[in-house]
C-alpha cells in the first residue's frame, strides 16, 4: 500500500473530541470545509464555502468601521447597519479580526497538514482501543477536499484507527471508490429519494449520490443512511414509504433519522446569511413515530 503524504494540506473548521454519534464507540470527528450541497437547512452553513471565512458578531460590534478602513480588499461593507463580508474577496489576512476593539470577528476555518490532524486525533487513541472507536471525517464533505481526505484516511490506517466518515457521496464513482476502500463505516447523508425534489432542498440532483451508495453496499462497506427529516420537504408518509422502497432497492435495511433541529441557526446570523427555516420549530422523536413506523412496515428498520 502507497504510503500517506502527511504533508499534504486541507483545511478544516473542527475537530471534535469524544464524540459518540458519528460512528461505533468513542471517536474524534475532523470536520471538512467545503460542501457541493447547499442544504436549505443546514446546521453548519460555515461550512459550505471551502476557504478561510470571517464571521461577524452582530452583539458585540460597535459599528466603528475600523475593520472597512483596513481591509486591504475590501472586502467589508456596512448596509442596513451591518457588516458584511464577502468570502469571495477576502483573502484571509485576519487584520480585520486583529484589530477589531470590540473583537466582533472571529476566523472560522484553519489550514492544517494530515500529520497536524493526526497528532490531535492520536492523543485519545487509548480511548478508541477500548471503545472500539477512532477517527471520523465529517463536514462540509470530506469528498470536496477528495485529496486530503484520502491521505488523512491512509494516514489513519497506518496508524492503525477504525475509519468511519459521514458523507453526501458526491462525487465521480472512480474516486468515490478510491477514498471509502480506506473507510470501515459509512454514515450516508440520505436527503430525499426524488432526485427533482433533491435539488430543491440542496441544488443538486441525486442520481450520483445514489449510485455511490449502492456501490458502497455492492463493495461490502458497512452503510448506515442517515436522513434528516425536514419539516415540508422530506416529512410526510409517503416520503417515509419511499425512502424505504429506495432503500430496499439498494440493498439497506437499516436508517437513522435525524429531526430538524435549530443548532446551527446563530450561524447564519455570525455569516450575514438568510435562513430560510429561522421560524420553523424543531422536530422531537414523539412527532415522527408514525413516519418511523411507515419505515418498519415497509420493511427498513428506522431508529432515532
Amino acid at each position: 500500500m502507497k504510503k500517506a503524504d502527511r504533508t499534504k494540506k486541507g483545511m478544516i473548521f473542527n475537530i471534535q473530541k469524544f464524540s459518540v454519534n458519528d460512528g461505533p464507540g468513542i471517536r474524534t470527528v475532523v470536520f471538512f470545509k467545503g460542501c457541493p450541497l447547499h442544504c436549505a437547512w443546514c446546521a453548519n452553513p460555515e461550512s459550505q464555502y471551502s476557504e478561510m471565512q470571517v464571521l461577524w458578531n452582530m452583539e458585540k460590534c460597535v459599528r466603528c468601521h475600523h475593520c472597512m478602513e483596513i481591509c486591504p480588499k475590501k472586502a467589508i461593507t456596512f448596509f442596513s447597519n451591518e457588516i458584511k463580508i464577502n468570502p469571495y474577496i477576502c483573502n484571509g489576512c485576519q487584520k480585520c479580526i486583529e484589530e477589531c476593539p470590540a473583537r466582533a470577528l472571529q476566523a472560522e476555518g484553519e489550514e492544517k497538514t494530515v500529520q497536524g490532524v493526526l497528532d490531535v486525533v492520536l492523543q485519545d487513541k487509548v480511548f478508541y482501543e477500548e471503545s472500539g472507536g477512532g477517527i471520523t471525517l465529517s463536514g462540509g464533505e470530506m469528498l470536496y477536499q477528495p485529496d486530503f481526505a484520502l491521505q488523512l484516511l491512509l494516514a489513519a490506517k497506518e496508524e492503525g484507527l477504525h475509519t468511519c466518515c459521514e458523507t453526501t457521496g458526491f462525487l465521480k464513482t472512480e474516486l468515490f471508490a478510491k477514498i471509502i476502500e480506506q473507510v470501515d463505516y459509512i454514515l450516508f447523508d440520505m436527503k430525499h429519494w426524488n432526485s427533482k425534489k433533491h435539488k430543491e432542498g440542496t441544488g443538486i440532483y441525486n442520481e450520483l449520490i445514489l449510485s455511490n451508495m449502492t456501490y458502497a453496499v455492492k463493495v461490502g462497506k458497512k452503510v448506515l443512511p442517515r436522513i434528516p427529516v425536514i419539516p415540508g420537504f422530506n416529512d410526510s408518509l409517503e416520503d417515509a414509504i419511499q425512502f424505504a422502497a429506495t432503500l430496499r432497492n439498494i440493498g439497506i435495511t437499516t436508517c437513522q433519522l435525524l429531526p430538524f433541529h435549530q443548532f446551527g441557526e446563530n450561524k447564519y446570523d455570525l455569516l450575514g446569511k438568510h435562513y430560510a427555516y429561522k421560524h420553523q420549530p424543531s422536530l422531537h422523536k414523539e412527532d415522527l413515530e408514525e413516519y418511523k413506523d411507515t419505515f418498519i412496515k415497509n420493511g427498513i428498520k428506522a431508529f432515532f
